[in-house]
């Protein structure tokens, strides 16, 4: 496994500051770490994107900031939450029923998959009566800031509210699931591949719909995606998880003009874009690794081209520059020139 991160993304008011964090399940052929290791600080109010492929880590970090990682998964570390008004809180030191009041409350969650989140016998205004009393809020009040989180996703309120699960669109109900996400007027809201499962059309829509919430409503989000230009349209800055760390960290504009790490490089070589020829497309070689086994040194080294003894001995730190954009590799000088970028242009919308 790799040595500890030291990198803590330095931000000038951290609503989350997360330390030496891990997730870990014991399997009959050994420890699986699912996280390692990882240091964050989230800034109040920022956007931020967490890209990486399948299997990267990239669900278990955004279970670990609701300690809502599910058994026999083990989750280590400390985690900090820094909320507007009142102390600071330690997550995971505190106990079931403080944590379930923390959720939907201050931090809230949307998963992947509206279809999935409802209940298919409850009205979605049922949903939403219920989670307001289950969390002692004034049903009424909340009912009204429903209607208003509804009309504000461009949703017809009553309609949607007097619907079955099953009779909304897939557009509709991820945008429902949103609005109930956010009717206890959380700070912090955690999406975990919300439009995996859209159109490329609906994908853009809700997209510019979260900023529009965003900036609304002063919400910190944290985009949990596989899709780098997606979320390039949507956040403020970007960490790139592989082999279950991060390996680069930046503003989201000089990540995708100006990538450090071969692994990011490749992930946007590897994107589908209309303005890159077919012929240009790279994927990337080789296969994520195992969560069991992961290779000393450096866990990108057996997929990248740079790789050498250094990188199958010593694991890089996660080191920033002066403007904030870190990445942990050897030999970050080189890689611009030696993994060229092939794709001509991400468009990043206004």
């Amino acid at each position: 496994m790799t040595t500890q991160q030291t990198h803590t993304a330095a931000v000038s008011d951290p609503i989350f500051e997360v330390r030496d964090v891990s997730v870990s399940f014991d399997m009959d052929r050994g420890e699986s770490r699912v996280l390692d290791r990882v240091d964050m600080d989230i800034e109040r109010g920022e956007i931020l994107g967490v890209v990486g492929e399948s299997g990267s880590g990239k669900s278990m970090f955004a279970s670990a900031l609701l300690d809502a990682v599910v058994d026999p998964g083990v989750l280590t570390g400390d985690i900090t939450f820094d909320p507007v008004d009142g102390p600071r809180i330690d997550l995971l030191d505190r106990d079931d029923a403080d944590i379930k009041d923390i959720r939907w409350r201050q931090i809230a969650m949307v998963f992947q998959g509206a279809m999935s989140s409802f209940n298919p016998t409850m009205s979605v205004e049922g949903h939403f009566r219920e989670t307001l009393s289950v969390h002692d809020y004034d049903v009424d009040e909340g009912m009204e800031r429903a209607r208003e989180l509804l009309s504000d996703l461009y949703l017809e309120a009553d309609q949607v509210l007097g619907s079955y699960p099953h009779e909304l669109s897939g557009g509709m109900s991820q945008r429902a699931l949103i609005a109930l996400a956010l009717v206890l007027e959380p700070e912090v809201l955690v999406m975990d591949e919300p439009t995996a499962a859209l159109d490329l059309l609906m994908q853009r829509s809700i997209i510019e719909l979260i900023r529009e919430i965003a900036d609304e409503r002063d919400l910190t989000i944290v985009f949990i995606t596989h899709d780098l230009p997606l979320v390039a349209n949507l956040a403020d800055r970007l960490a790139v998880l592989y082999a279950f760390e991060f390996v680069e960290v930046g503003p989201a504009d000089d990540i995708l003009t100006g990538a450090k790490h071969p692994y990011t490089r490749a992930l946007l070589n590897a994107t589908p874009n209309l303005d890159t020829p077919r012929e240009e497309m790279r994927p990337i070689e080789g296969s994520a690794p195992d969560p069991v086994n992961v290779p000393e040194g450096c866990s990108y080294h057996p997929r990248c081209p740079l790789a050498d003894d250094t990188c199958l001995r010593e694991d890089p730190p996660l080191t920033d520059d002066a403007d904030g954009h870190a990445a942990a590799c050897h030999y970050v000088d080189r890689v611009p020139e030696e993994v060229p970028l092939t794709l001509q242009e991400v468009t990043i919308d206004e």
